[in-house]
């Protein structure tokens, strides 16, 4: 792909991400005065205690992050980062948006769904939506020895106590759920329906299973050779990569050579060539 053709859908993405925000945001939680998490829930909160409004907020909250994403993440990174976050102030505080619903928990859960999926397509994008992913972003590259999901976890956990004596508990709690609610969709807009799984299969069998992953699923399989820490016994070890949805295929194979096999599951956060993107879904 082009650079010209590149970019052009990267700036496709990206709009699309900061109207389904800017959905998520009026259409559904400012009504209801929820918040989401991380810099965004940051700024809805300065929203509601100031009178300056979160089309100001939104960009002057996020500028330190996107100055440290210029630094350690590149300039086209934190340009389109930039113009994604006052894009999506402007249509905040200009397009108006039809308040959807008055139920809490519908609010709650879709006002998240919304926000999350904007997120995630600015991310496809190359872009973020909130200072936060960039934070998450620059500790995931940079390898601190610190796990990200904790980091975000207490700036949320900390922004939440403090919006529970801002906003009231019942409004704090139902912005947990819209928290919870924008995780999981970016989550399935960043990985998708093929998050992968790596499978290790313990088998007295490994030959026929083996060779069942192969030619049947058309998926590579590794072999390791190990030793049993109590009988001392020499066997393979099987070991690969699927994805979600062809998970219950490679137990079916296992379960039908080996059914006392030992079989662990782990996700993986990313995966790159190999014979996993050479195939298609079957």
């Amino acid at each position: 792909m082009s650079p010209v053709r590149r970019e052009a859908m990267n700036a496709l993405l990206i709009v699309a991400g900061i109207m389904s925000a800017g959905m998520g945001l009026k259409g559904f939680l400012f009504s209801s005065h929820f918040i989401d998490g991380g810099v965004t829930g940051v700024s809805m909160l300065l929203s509601k205690v100031t009178p300056i409004t979160l089309a100001v907020w939104l960009p002057v909250i996020n500028l330190p992050f996107v100055m440290i994403g210029y630094r350690h993440l590149g300039r086209a990174f934190a340009i389109r980062s930039a113009l994604a976050i006052i894009g999506l102030a402007v249509v905040i505080g200009t397009m108006h948006f039809p308040d959807v619903t008055h139920d809490s928990l519908l609010t709650a859960v879709f006002g998240g769904v919304f926000i999350g999926a904007g997120i995630g397509l600015a991310v496809r994008g190359g872009a973020v939506l909130d200072g936060t992913e960039i934070m998450a972003l620059l500790i995931g590259k940079r390898g601190f020895g610190i796990k990200v999901g904790d980091v975000i976890l207490a700036f949320n956990v900390v922004l939440f106590l403090v919006a529970m004596t801002v906003l009231g508990v019942e409004e704090a709690l139902y912005s947990i759920l819209t928290y919870i609610a924008a995780a999981r969709t970016l989550d399935f807009i960043l990985h998708g329906i093929e998050e992968f799984t790596a499978i290790t299969v313990m088998s007295s069998t490994p030959q026929p299973i083996r060779a069942a992953i192969l030619d049947e699923m058309g998926r590579g399989v590794t072999v390791y050779r190990a030793r049993g820490g109590r009988t001392g016994d020499e066997r393979e070890i099987l070991y690969c990569v699927v994805t979600r949805l062809e998970i219950g295929r490679v137990l079916r194979i296992v379960e039908s050579f080996d059914p006392s096999a030992f079989v662990v599951q782990h996700p993986l956060a990313d995966v790159r060539g190999g014979v996993v993107h050479r195939h298609a879904l079957p």
